[in-house]
């Protein structure tokens, strides 16, 4: 009787032990990290040639349309693509809020700091705005893209097409598209990479605000705006 008492007292003080290196063995969960883009603080436009008014006289009132994205896009997580056809994500980086509201703040934001630009609305906006011309835009990339799975570093590959609208019927008045492939970053920097996507944004805000720079009037569209 007294082995079983001492052998059960044994048990009883080792059980807590092993629970303790198990527990100490266990890995702990990556951080959950979200990711905004951009408030137009750095959008690097250009300043308009000579003759082309500045904010205020002869500047354009802007309405900003809910963006386009490409069905694949829309998920709360950061896209990365590897090689041509496969999609990574990673549930431990995600975006802070809707991309698509995103990219049209981030856009808007930037179109803002256009001297040839008076006011951006984002839509939603109230009913009593009154737009010169109007914007949408359509992202069909929206990524980071590796060669293979041995890379160490990425590039940033931001796609998308926009039209300059005249409010009052609707007429696609000009379209232009952005097709960014410039920045690079390393894989798992995924800081780096939301960087260089609100980078990729603010030269599509760039391209959009050179084209109006064209426009002599708001009524007037140039013979076209291309692909930048």
């Amino acid at each position: 009787m007294r082995t079983h008492a001492r052998v059960a007292c044994l048990l009883t003080m080792l059980v807590p032990v092993a629970l303790s290196g198990c527990f100490k063995l266990a890995r702990e969960s990556p951080t959950l990290r979200l990711y905004v883009l951009g408030d137009g603080s750095a959008s690097g436009l250009p300043t308009p040639p000579a003759g082309v008014p500045s904010a205020g006289r002869g500047a354009f009132r802007i309405g900003l349309r809910r963006v386009e994205m490409a069905s694949y896009l829309s998920v709360p997580t950061v896209m990365m693509r590897r090689g041509a056809n496969e999609l990574m994500v990673s549930e431990f980086h995600r975006w802070g809020g809707d991309l698509d509201q995103g990219v049209n703040r981030a856009v808007g934001a930037y179109l803002a700091g256009s001297p040839r630009i008076r006011s951006v609305d984002v839509a939603p906006w109230t009913a009593r705005a009154r737009h010169d011309l109007l914007v949408q835009l359509y992202v069909t990339r929206f990524e980071g893209v590796v060669a293979d799975s041995a890379a160490r570093d990425g590039r940033v590959h931001v796609m998308a097409g926009w039209d300059i609208i005249r409010p009052f019927d609707g007429t696609v008045m000009v379209r232009g598209s952005t097709d960014d492939r410039g920045g690079a970053f390393r894989v798992g920097d995924y800081a780096g990479l939301v960087t260089g996507l609100d980078a990729a944004l603010s030269r599509v805000a760039r391209d959009i605000s050179a084209c109006l720079a064209r426009f002599p009037n708001d009524s007037t569209p140039p013979a076209s705006c291309g692909t930048f």
